[in-house]
């Protein structure tokens, strides 16, 4: 039996919030990044603020691409952020740097191979002397840093999966992600659109993804 870990992303909503929480997702995640799900710092922080009451509280990771940053570290700390995600181009130095554990996300491509993403795991284990990271694979995109809703070759998945503890994004819905976590046994799964509906969150969809998850990963 494995545990997987959950994470919701692209929250804009205090009810969302607390549907995560109620549904015992892991991590919610708030983006901070430009996007149509994006918040400023300001509303992250009243967002997180509804989570104080919250148990089991979810932890809060703020979702950044390519900001400077003095900009992350500050707002990791206006909002009291649990963990920083980098979707940009940021190097392992400027991950170094970061006053949060980070989750780093790889974009896969259809030309990325396994040994891509065992160089940029090594590198940014290099730069932060071994700090236990989270690797998040994601469908790679010219035009997008993330939130694609396309999954990618999960047999690419399966193999770093086996290697290294990592989360898996890209085109999850409550109808796939089981098999995800029976055929690849990530660490973690992270959703947005998959449990949206017309383009915001569903509270319905939420429960029944966490769920999902959950009852996939007990079976392992």
């Amino acid at each position: 039996m494995c545990s997987v870990k959950i994470k919701i992303c692209g929250l804009r909503e205090e009810a969302h919030l607390l549907a995560v929480a109620d549904a015992g997702a892991d991590y919610a995640g708030l983006v901070l990044a430009e996007s149509r799900r994006q918040v400023t710092p300001e509303r992250a922080r009243e967002l997180i603020r509804v989570l104080d009451a919250a148990a089991p509280r979810p932890q809060v990771v703020g979702v950044f691409v390519n900001a400077p940053l003095d900009f992350v570290n500050a707002t990791a700390d206006l909002c009291g952020l649990d963990l920083v995600q980098l979707s940009g181009d940021e190097s392992p130095e400027y991950c170094r740097r970061v006053e949060r554990p980070v989750i780093r996300s790889v974009h896969v491509s259809s030309s990325t191979t396994v040994e891509d993403i065992e160089m940029l795991i090594t590198a940014q284990r290099t730069a932060r002397l071994g700090s236990a990271d989270i690797f998040l694979l994601d469908t790679g995109s010219k035009r997008l840093y993330g939130g694609t809703g396309r999954t990618f070759d999960w047999s690419i998945a399966r193999v770093v999966a086996a290697r290294h503890p990592v989360m898996v994004a890209g085109g999850l819905t409550p109808a796939n992600v089981s098999r995800l976590v029976r055929d690849v046994h990530p660490s973690a799964v992270d959703v947005s659109s998959g449990v949206e509906r017309d383009g915001r969150k569903d509270e319905s969809l939420i429960r029944a993804f966490v769920a999902e998850a959950r009852k996939a990963g007990q079976e392992n």
